[in-house]
Order: C-alpha cells, then structure tokens, then sequence
C-alpha cells in the first residue's frame, strides 16, 4: 500500500506542477504580465521590429521618452541611431496593443489600425 501512496503522492504533484506553468502560459499569452497591467508605468518596450534577412532584425526600441535603432544578429548587435525623440501614443492606443487589450476590445491580429 505504500507504493501505491508515493505514486499518487508523485502524480499530484506532476499535475500541479502542470497546472502552475499552464495559468503561466496563459498570463504570458493574454499580457497580463505586463507592468501597465501590474499597476506600474513600463519604462521599456519594442515599438517596432522588421527583419532584414533570414539573420538580421531592426528593433526600434523605446526606453522612458527616447528611442533607440538597434540591427541584432546572430552574432553581434549594433545601435544605429540614439536618441531619437519618441512620438506620443495615446493611452488608449497603448492599452489596446497587448494581446490581452486587443482582446478586449474585440479586435484581431488581422485588423486594420486607424
């Protein structure tokens, strides 16, 4: 009988375990585990990314009101361009960029931005 409770004493805990990094995988999909969801103003964000090649990416990055061009790749990254002033973005706007404001709002992936 004692081997029968160390093997479900183990399959509780793999299922658990399971159910903990499932609702991580959720949060982390809907952006709730975004700082403007968590209450604090986000200091860092990727306003946009294009890819170049098969190897390298442009990131327009945004850091407090300044943003910054940077080319990544495999094997080194670069700043281009420093300290280019940011364009506002209305809050609204950047409330509905996550997935999870997107979702509220009714809008796809897919859909035209005004």
């Amino acid at each position: 009988m004692e081997a029968q409770n160390y093997i479900t004493a183990v399959l509780v805990l793999i299922l658990v375990i399971g159910l903990i990094l499932g609702l991580a995988a959720l949060l982390k999909r809907f952006g709730l585990t975004d700082a403007r969801v968590l209450g604090r103003r986000a200091r860092l964000a990727t306003v946009e990314s294009k890819s170049l090649d098969g190897r390298h990416r442009l990131v327009l990055v945004r850091r407090d009101d300044v943003e910054h061009l940077l080319l990544i790749g495999p094997n080194t990254s670069q700043v281009l361009e420093r300290g280019i002033p940011a364009s506002a973005v209305p809050e609204d706007e950047s409330s509905a960029a996550s997935a999870f404001g997107r979702l509220l709002t009714g809008k796809r992936d897919g859909d035209a931005q005004p």
